[in-house]
């Protein structure tokens, strides 16, 4: 990406994809600051990191997990009352897509 900048139209491409309405003022700030990003990646991808070892974490906090418990597996029908709407045993929701299947 050292030559390449990136344009306006696809900042605009993937803010479509991602279903966002942006302004040309949002659009041109975007563009801008993406660039920047992309800049800073370049510069450090230049560093020279032979035998460095990989930072997974800057601290030495460990990940507490918890036992994995599934609860109440079985109550269908007091997770399908508290859903706004549903069909048997699936809960009916909006589609997100233009291109979906209206239900």
């Amino acid at each position: 990406m050292a030559n390449e900048q990136i344009t306006r139209e696809e900042v605009e491409h993937v803010a479509n994809l991602a279903k966002l309405t942006l302004t040309d003022a949002e659009a041109d700030m975007f563009t801008d600051h993406l660039e920047k990003i992309f800049e800073v990646v370049t510069t450090l991808s230049e560093v020279d990191t032979e035998g460095v070892a990989p930072t997974y974490s800057v601290t030495e906090m460990r990940t507490v997990l918890r036992e994995d418990v599934a609860v109440n597996a079985h109550e269908s029908a007091e997770l399908l009352a508290n859903a706004p709407e549903h069909t048997d045993t699936l809960i009916k929701v909006p589609a997100i897509l233009d291109e979906g299947a209206e239900c």
